[in-house]
């Protein structure tokens, strides 16, 4: 089941990589959507070329994506699309982003596909079907304890506005793990969690196109998405928290004893 979809999620995801990969020596900054988030001509001609591919493959159906209007469909399918995730990365030379593409059907993401366009990896799952990194089946892994984990996190855009809880988090779970990773893409975070690469990661308010195809990924590879008290993730939340079900637990419960004492009565 969704054959057709997966192999034009892949022809879409490797259409854009290449764009990205033409354009990165010469991109230009379209404009600034806040103090630090970016617009480049890399995104929007990466985003032209998915709808275009997708919609023509998929006509009935509906599209949110980062830098697009939402497109409405008639067929209770959405492809959500994030053409660059890692935009400030990109603009500035750094080597770690993706395009990201999934599909919801109703509200259950059933394919995604995430491509890094520098190194060639391409993370893919199918709903029931496993998560795989270039035909590799994933599996999250099987570290236990927080002191032992490698986590990854990311900042809001308006961490400037709002800094306090994010750095009480960040401080408080740097010095509880083995590591921390600040890397600048969710889509890749969340597929070095479902690859086993990192144990666990957590951000606050993310969108469905940052998140969508990576929580397929991880869910497949056996890992656990929630938001941070513990529900199951929603695309509308926005907090995040994956992992291994073990470091999963920890990163709760470091996540809760950080927040509830700070949290208005």
């Amino acid at each position: 089941m969704w054959r057709d979809e997966l192999e034009s999620a892949r022809e879409a995801a490797s259409l854009a990589g290449d764009i990205l990969t033409d354009l990165r020596d010469r991109t230009h900054l379209i404009r600034k959507k806040g103090a630090i988030d970016l617009v480049t001509e890399a995104d929007l001609r990466s985003e032209e070329a998915i709808l275009d591919l997708l919609g023509r493959r998929f006509p009935g159906d509906a599209f949110l994506a980062e830098e697009s209007p939402t497109q409405d469909g008639s067929t209770g399918r959405t492809w959500i699309v994030d053409p660059l995730d890692g935009t400030v990365n990109y603009a500035h030379g750094f080597p770690f982003y993706a395009v990201s593409i999934a599909l919801k059907a109703g509200e259950v993401v059933v394919v995604g596909v995430v491509r890094n366009p520098l190194s060639g990896e391409q993370y893919e799952a199918v709903n029931g079907e496993g998560a795989f990194l270039n035909g590799a089946r994933l599996s999250v892994s099987s570290t236990r304890r927080l002191n032992d984990a490698l986590l990854a996190t990311g900042f809001p855009y308006d961490i400037r506005e709002s800094p306090d809880r994010v750095l009480r988090l960040f401080n408080a779970l740097i010095l509880r793990a083995r590591g921390l990773r600040r890397a600048g893409s969710a889509a890749l975070d969340l597929c070095l969690v479902a690859a086993g690469r990192a144990d666990g990661f957590w951000e606050e308010k993310l969108h469905p196109w940052d998140t969508a195809a990576g929580i397929l990924m991880v869910r497949e590879a056996g890992g656990v998405v929630t938001d941070f008290r513990g529900s199951p993730f929603r695309l509308e939340d926005r907090t995040i928290v994956a992992g291994n079900p073990a470091v999963h637990r920890a990163l709760i419960a470091a996540i809760s004893s950080e927040i509830e004492p700070h949290s208005p009565t």
